[in-house]
């Protein structure tokens, strides 16, 4: 069973054994740190716990935290939407997770949040994320190309996005 659910201090030595990952690391944004430390994931959990609204979430799986989930509300004219970012440990990769985990964190961010618009943007070579978002009704928007560097390469970036 997948659930979402807010980040608790006594998860930082399982997200940091799972982030610190080159696999997870290839396919987040640079600021995501590599190698990925118990500190790290304190800091992480720290900030999470700030948030007013909650926008970032656990991801469990049968009671076991695999990965984390999180929205980016934008500001401005753009304050009906929101970026939707996750990664899952690899040992939880093929499962399912992620789509369930998409599906609800869509659900909590049209319903409790009164989002009109989530988004995501995708590097090039992530195909399974690509199915993911997919399988959960986000259409592809665009293709950015040669939107992003990551591993010094030059990179496309794939948009999609669902509508409420």
């Amino acid at each position: 069973m997948v659930s979402i659910r807010p980040l608790k201090k006594n998860d930082a030595e399982q997200l940091a054994i799972l982030a610190n990952n080159v696999n997870i690391w290839n396919n987040v944004r640079d600021y995501f740190p590599h190698p990925y430390s118990i500190k790290d994931a304190e800091f992480f959990i720290n900030l999470t716990n700030e948030e007013n609204p909650k926008l970032t979430f656990g991801i469990d799986f049968n009671n076991c935290l695999c990965g984390v989930i999180g929205l980016v509300k934008q500001n401005d004219i753009y304050k009906h939407s929101a970026e939707l970012g996750y990664w899952l440990g690899e040992p939880f990769w093929g499962k399912g997770i992620a789509t369930e985990a998409v599906k609800l964190i869509s659900k909590y961010g049209f319903n409790e949040l009164k989002l009109q618009r989530l988004f995501s943007g995708i590097f090039e070579y992530n195909k399974s994320s690509m199915r993911v978002l997919e399988k959960c009704g986000f259409q592809l928007e665009g293709i950015s190309k040669k939107g992003l560097i990551k591993n010094q390469k030059i990179w496309d970036e794939y948009r999609y996005a669902l509508l409420k």
